[in-house]
């Protein structure tokens, strides 16, 4: 019987990687080999650690918002926090079998500076289990409203950096609906969202638009890219913010008012508790 190949003999995997978290992944088959799925998966996954790896150079610790079965946080510490003396990577997710898997996975691993809390976004922004301070915040496909959970999480900790990948975005296009007919009296703008594809589509396009015009107005950076190729995933774009050094003042306001006028102009001014604080 032919012997699987091991990591050297594999070139697209990296030195020193764990191929027990590979194949707990399912990046690596059972028998340690690559199939043309998994290797466009590992693609996928150095794609992403590319644009993570820079902002964890001078990271302390890093929370990872809806979890789930924390892939991202494992292949975070296998690739990055495994070869330092320090820095600790928080998992929090709301169901407890995924948590518990976690750690499980974690303890099996030796990944000792990892935690798994079950517990929601607003308890994590109180929970003595996370320090005062968070330097990196991840949400990667958070549904609807946790991106927004996530981001206030991030501002409430002060973080260095903020990475999101939202995901099913629908609270705006609710609003957006509900306000069809006044808009509809009031411009003919309103007839961009009068369908409802279009009502959808733009109202998570404006979700996105409204998160960035937020966390500039709180002083950050914001580079907004693609996570993937288009033909790998619709849930695509790629919001990364970086603090920068206080200095009140004009652009930030600036931020603030532009979203309050979108607001205005989309007949949603509901959500400014959401989008302008």
């Amino acid at each position: 019987m032919k012997k699987p190949k091991t990591p050297a003999e594999i070139p697209e995997i990296r030195s020193g990687q764990s191929i027990e978290l590979l194949k707990e992944l399912h990046i690596l088959t059972r028998d340690g080999k690559l199939n043309q799925d998994t290797r466009r998966k590992l693609k996928q996954v150095y794609h992403l650690y590319q644009f993570i790896e820079p902002l964890l150079a001078d990271a302390q610790n890093l929370a990872d918002h809806g979890a789930g079965k924390s892939y991202l946080g494992f292949i975070l510490y296998d690739l990055f926090f495994k070869s330092r003396e320090n820095g600790h990577i928080y998992g929090i997710e709301t169901r407890k079998e995924l948590v518990e898997k976690s750690r499980d996975l974690a303890a099996r691993l030796g990944f000792t500076r990892m935690s798994f809390l079950d517990i929601t976004v607003e308890e994590s922004t109180h929970s003595s289990a996370l320090p005062a301070q968070i330097d990196v915040v991840t949400a990667l496909h958070a549904c609807n409203t946790a991106t927004d959970d996530a981001i206030r999480f991030a501002l409430t900790k002060k973080a260095k950096h903020i990475v999101l990948v939202p995901c099913c975005q629908a609270e705006v296009a609710a609003a957006m609906r509900g306000g069809k007919n006044a808009a509809l009296a009031k411009t003919p703008l309103a007839e961009l969202w009068r369908h409802p594809i279009h009502t959808r589509e733009l109202g998570s396009h404006l979700t996105n638009v409204l998160r960035c015009l937020l966390l500039e107005s709180h002083g950050y950076q914001v580079t907004v890219t693609e996570l993937v190729g288009w033909e790998h995933s619709m849930k695509n774009e790629l919001i990364i913010a970086k603090k920068m050094p206080e200095k009140a003042g004009r652009p930030q306001e600036i931020a603030r008012e532009r979203a309050a006028a979108i607001l205005r102009e989309f007949s949603i001014e509901a959500l400014a508790p959401r989008f302008t604080y």
